[in-house]
């Protein structure tokens, strides 16, 4: 034990350096405050009856709370089976929040570092280094949990790919697989397939470096182990993927039901959508200057009364206290005013990767003659080109016309994740190539090119920012002529606070550059130290770790600081009932719906705490809803489809007073209904428009597809006939029927083909779809119960392959840690002494 110590002392130094700096940095946390309050009440309406349920132990995987009804796997889902579900149980009850996901980024990226062979206080720099880059910090702060958590596995992924690729077949595979299982179980689809268009060039990369050393053999032979590796992966997380698949195929990003003015329907997000969130193409300078763009929107650093904007407002005979509100304001909401100036419509702060690592990334390129280089340098050009999104568009294009699944993602700056970890790999390996050459003169050469070309950036944007960048919003003349409504058409003082935004901008830009370039020069001085002989290797390295934190620390704290945390509180103390929904709780129907006008429907995060609502927010809504929404809700509301789906209760909204009211709705359908004839239609374009106008009570506007589904020599009317729900759950609903007649009972519930299925007294038959997006059925003359239960195939028999992928990936690390237990040799005891 002793000698296990003593080999690993270094190590654990590390692991409790890591955790310290969590603890300093994220101090709140472990008082029992948490980030992302909004965010978190938010998942936490629409998890409201999912919630409810749970709290019953009663698991269900269908939600009547937001959007009609939909499928709760992108909402939340237990996963049982799955053995990565219980590890993550575990990180959350050990660690609070964020202080896990941190953790897992420093001890992940200080692994693949230490597989890369450098020394542990410069694999230590650079965890850090990847750790603290600014975009992981801001989506912890904004309450983005899974993405963050996804994008810590990236490093250890790498890690156990490239231990496969050096032969550790059985190591390496059996921690590729556990890894990628656990970045698969973060379930944010997008962060993975970013990192896998890496992963193909490093693959690209290696195949080329067998064929030409005519190594192809034990190549292929890793690659192996790797696709085992990524198929074991991929089965301990069937039930999630395959749920996914099967529901994604359904939504906003599947294809589309209407043609409208296109000849096929279209498949994936629109293109504006998805490239709504796209990096600058200058913006890549924040990079290495964090400001040079303005920050933050609204910015966390608002300016003061020494701003050049509060003293023309001052000059202007506004009061100091309220020309510095005015600036404020002006520079955090006025479009074309704020101190961002890109072209996002908004941001919550920029890429920074660091001035010591950008510094020493140039350097690297210069510098590292492992053929890694060329993977890290291909994916950060195709990382930085896809990001840039409408921006230059000719690479985007490409890739959201033709690569599988590619348009089904947004915000695509978001890639950047992928480059931001391959700038500290190939800094600090550039470093680690230092400290292995002997011959240190040549090297000497490339840093003070380094040092020329970062240095002398950084010195001009010092000097002189505007000869670079305009610092001009695209949309400042719209500010502008806001600005002059709100001086009382006075539109010479609007330009002065136009123009004197501009040069706020250039002094944000120019003390962010001038930061940047003393740690590049505090960088240069240290490793020319290291290749003088002036320092030895742990002073470099300790100076490097130490340097890179004060580095990211500094612009981390401008978004993450101890007022972004909050005391944890549940939602039924943040939000509190209206009047007008407390009212409508005193009806005890358990499936009627709410419609409130005041809400933005596929923007609304607080009637589902309270009602089942045909509002709601999820990424992943379903399809037809969604066109739903925009063809009869966009320009006026249809009566005839809130009657159709129920909306028992109109929430209302005075004009003037803004005053709220509520109203019934007599004409609400209920939960099912007998109607008196079926209209065919030929498409989905004719049932959109027929359901523009209709009477939902006594006709279904039925696709001729589902006619077989409907025997209509049978059919007949019973203007007595009842159909009424008796039993309410979201997984399985239970109506009981009576009726002379064989008729078509239509469903206020939304129409899902992938796991619903009816009985009719316990035997199952088909149903179908009617009024575009609602349940209808065939019912039998008579008495009889009727049932639709949500039993998917995909959850239930993904279950069943998640418990065996599960049990293999067990035996993999056990057979994994064995091997790699016996490989060592044994310690011989000491001789005993005469």
């Amino acid at each position: 034990m002793n000698n296990w110590f003593k080999r690993n002392g270094t190590h654990l130094a590390v692991i409790a350096i890591f955790v310290a700096i969590c603890f300093f940095f994220l101090t709140p946390a472990f008082q029992g405050k948490t980030l992302g309050q909004s965010d978190v009440l938010g998942a936490q309406s629409t998890q409201k009856e999912i919630m409810d349920y749970r709290a019953k132990d009663t698991t269900i995987l269908w939600t009547n709370q937001i959007f009609g009804g939909m499928p709760a796997f992108q909402i939340w889902a237990p996963y049982p089976d799955n053995i990565t579900t219980h590890i993550v149980t575990a990180l959350k009850v050990t660690f609070p929040n964020p202080v896990d996901t941190v953790l897992l980024l420093l001890l992940g990226t200080y692994f693949l570092f230490i597989v890369l062979k450098l020394n542990p206080w410069l694999a230590a720099a650079g965890a850090v280094a990847f750790t603290f880059s600014s975009y992981n910090i801001i989506l912890l702060v904004a309450g983005h949990s899974n993405q963050a958590f996804a994008i810590a596995f990236f490093a250890p992924i790498l890690g156990g790919i490239i231990l496969t690729l050096r032969g550790k077949h059985i190591l390496g595979g059996a921690l590729t697989a556990f890894f990628l299982a656990m970045e698969i179980r973060a379930n944010h689809v997008q962060m993975t397939y970013y990192l896998l268009l890496s992963l193909i060039i490093l693959v690209g990369i290696e195949l080329y470096h067998a064929i030409k050393t005519k190594n192809t053999q034990p190549f292929l032979k890793s690659l192996a182990y790797i696709g085992g590796a990524t198929l074991l992966a991929l089965a301990v997380n069937a039930s999630s993927l395959w749920s996914t698949y099967d529901f994604g195929k359904e939504t906003i990003r599947g294809k589309s039901n209407l043609t409208q003015t296109s000849k096929e329907p279209s498949n994936g997000l629109a293109k504006d959508y998805a490239y709504q969130w796209s990096q600058g193409v200058g913006e890549s300078f924040t990079f290495l200057i964090p400001n040079i763009y303005g920050g933050a929107s609204p910015s966390t650093e608002p300016l003061d009364q020494n701003s050049e904007t509060a003293k023309v407002l001052m000059t202007n005979g506004i009061p100091q206290e309220q020309a510095v509100n005015y600036t404020q304001q002006i520079t955090s909401s006025v479009p074309g005013m704020t101190t961002y100036w890109g072209n996002k419509p908004g941001t919550a702060g920029p890429y920074y990767f660091g001035a010591v690592v950008c510094f020493l990334f140039l350097f690297g390129l210069l510098t590292v003659k492992n053929r890694l280089k060329w993977w890290l340098l291909a994916t950060v050009v195709l990382t930085m080109l896809l990001s840039f999104g409408r921006n230059m568009p000719f690479l985007s294009d490409i890739f959201f016309n033709y690569f599988p699944l590619y348009n089904k993602f947004r915000a695509v700056e978001s890639i950047l994740a992928v480059a931001s970890i391959c700038f500290p790999i190939l800094a600090f390996l550039a470093v680690q190539e230092i400290i292995d050459t002997k011959d240190r003169n040549p090297i000497l050469k490339k840093l003070m090119l380094s040092l020329y070309i970062v240095g002398g950036l950084t010195l001009l944007f010092a000097v002189l920012p505007d000869l670079i960048l305009s610092f001009r919003a695209e949309d400042q003349a719209a500010g502008i002529n806001y600005l002059t409504q709100a001086f009382k058409s006075n539109a010479a003082l609007a330009n002065d606070v136009a123009n004197a935004i501009i040069k706020d901008r250039v002094s944000l830009a120019r003390a962010d550059a001038i930061r940047s370039l003393i740690f590049v020069l505090l960088t240069f001085g240290i490793v020319w130290a290291f290749i003088k002989q002036k320092i030895n290797i742990v002073t470099l390295s300790v100076a490097l770790l130490a340097l890179t934190l004060v580095d990211m620390w500094q612009v981390d704290r401008r978004y993450l600081k101890n007022e972004n945390f909050q005391d944890k509180i549940e939602a039924d103390q943040a939000v509190k009932p209206r009047e007008v929904d407390q009212f409508i709780m005193k009806d005890k129907d358990p499936d009627y719906r709410v419609f409130d006008v005041s809400a933005s429907i596929k923007y609304d995060l607080f009637n589902p705490f309270f009602h089942k609502s045909i509002s709601g927010y999820s990424a992943a809504r379903l399809k037809r809803f969604d066109e739903l929404i925009d063809n009869q809700f966009s320009k006026s509301i249809n009566q005839d489809v809130l009657d159709m789906l129920n909306t028992k209760y109109i929430i209302t909204q005075d004009q003037k007073t803004q005053n709220l009211g509520m109203q019934v709705n007599p004409t609400a359908c209920g939960h099912a209904w007998f109607i008196k004839s079926i209209k065919y239609a030929e498409n989905a374009d004719q049932e959109m428009q027929a359901i523009s106008s209709f009477s939902p009570k006594d006709e279904a506007i039925v696709d001729k597809q589902y006619k077989s589904d409907i025997d209509e020599k049978t059919l007949g009317t019973d203007p007595a006939g009842k159909i009424d729900l008796v039993s309410y759950n979201p997984d399985h609903m239970i109506y009981q029927s009576g009726s002379t007649a064989s008729q078509i009972a239509v469903f206020s519930e939304v129409y899902y083909n992938k796991g619903w299925k009816m009985l009719i007294d316990g035997v199952e038959k088909p149903y179908f779809r009617a009024d575009y997006l609602l349940r209808a059925a065939q019912i039998p003359v008579g008495n009889h119960k009727i049932e639709f239960i949500f039993h998917p195939t995909s959850y239930y028999a993904g279950e069943n392959i998640s418990l065996a992928g599960s049990i293999l990936l067990v035996l993999a690390l056990g057979g994994a840690i064995y091997t790699e237990t016996k490989k060592k040799p044994a310690v011989k005891p000491a001789a005993k002494k005469a």
